[in-house]
């Protein structure tokens, strides 16, 4: 399983939460690197092989050298970053499929926890949707990434958070 995805959108939060059951305290971009879960399968253990990337453009050429033997990718976004929402259709879906067409891909959105219920979008003081608003934008919702996935023929759209472990095991038991 390889991850992919914008820098900053929460990818390596994502593996360590799900692997330790705790947040990393402090934001240090990826290079590469690797993580194993065993997760059972019916009765059955298996090693499931977490694989972390650079989102950065300076890894552009280097990421790649991950993705052979790849069994399933999950191309993430963050909820509350529209441009890392555009760039799973504009840049890492076609990198994925380049590289390893018909290999399966979930798109998943992170940072669940920083995009606030509909109910309280007008909340003034909310930073996350303050800064949204000054750039005219807003958070993208469940059924943008539902939408998202179908076009591309994604196998699925799930969302989660890292922080709270919101939906974080459904990510990896689809």
């Amino acid at each position: 399983c390889v991850v992919v995805g914008d820098g900053a959108v929460g990818k390596t939060c994502l593996l360590i939460s799900y692997t330790t059951n705790k947040f990393p305290a402090e934001y240090v971009p990826t290079v590469f690197d690797n993580y194993a879960v065993t997760v059972m399968i019916g009765d059955e253990p298996y090693t499931l092989g977490l694989f972390d990337t650079a989102g950065q453009e300076d890894y552009d050429r280097l990421r790649p050298l991950s993705y052979p033997q790849t069994d399933v990718f999950l191309v993430c976004f963050s909820v509350v970053s529209p441009a890392s929402f555009e760039n799973v259709r504009e840049k890492w879906f076609p990198e994925v499929h380049h590289h390893c067409p018909g290999v399966p891909c979930l798109i998943v959105g992170t940072q669940l926890d920083l995009r606030p219920p509909k109910e309280k979008r007008d909340d003034k003081q909310d930073p996350v949707l303050r800064k949204l608003r000054e750039q005219k934008m807003k958070p993208v919702e469940r059924e943008d990434g539902e939408r998202m996935a179908r076009e591309l023929g994604a196998v699925k759209y799930v969302e989660c958070s890292a922080l709270t472990q919101e939906r974080l095991k459904d990510v990896f038991d689809e």
